[in-house]
């Protein structure tokens, strides 16, 4: 804490190096560089910081700490919400997730094949009925409504 103690002036200015104002207009010998400082030369910034704290009143001192303890506390219990919220999304997302996608893509081969095979079957049936793959002209139609292929010189 500050200590308060009460100076006299006449010993005040017999150890000043400011004593008399006649001493200081004729002589140039003293000079600030004389007198000591109170504040060392090798202090911190955390020093000068926690020298602070005599200047602050306790129940002001008390509020700031309380205030910034309550926010700590509360940005780590929104961190681990957070957290824990991002863990169950993740988790949930990997164990329904990618089975749904790998059954997905599963049956879209299973579809794939079957209409491969499809095409497969038709263009077998069309080579054996005799169809061409392309659409019959409207202006050529077969006479006599045979169908097939005709042997040559019937």
């Amino acid at each position: 804490m500050v200590k308060v103690e009460i100076v006299e002036e006449k010993d005040q200015q017999a150890n000043s190096p400011y004593a008399s104002a006649a001493s200081s207009r004729t002589s140039s010998s003293v000079s600030l560089s004389s007198v000591d400082s109170d504040t060392p030369v090798d202090e911190s910034l955390l020093d000068r910081i926690a020298a602070l704290k005599d200047i602050v009143p306790p129940t002001t001192r008390h509020s700031i700490v309380s205030k910034i303890s309550n926010t700590a506390s509360a940005i780590k219990r929104t961190t681990k919400f957070a957290g824990n919220v991002i863990w169950v999304v993740t988790t949930s997302a990997l164990l329904i997730g990618l089975p749904l996608a790998l059954i997905l893509e599963d049956e879209a081969k299973v579809v794939a094949q079957e209409n491969e095979m499809l095409a497969q079957q038709q263009g077998a049936q069309q080579m054996v009925s005799g169809g061409s793959l392309y659409p019959p002209t409207p202006g050529s139609q077969q006479q006599g409504g045979q169908q097939g292929l005709v042997p040559p010189g019937f």
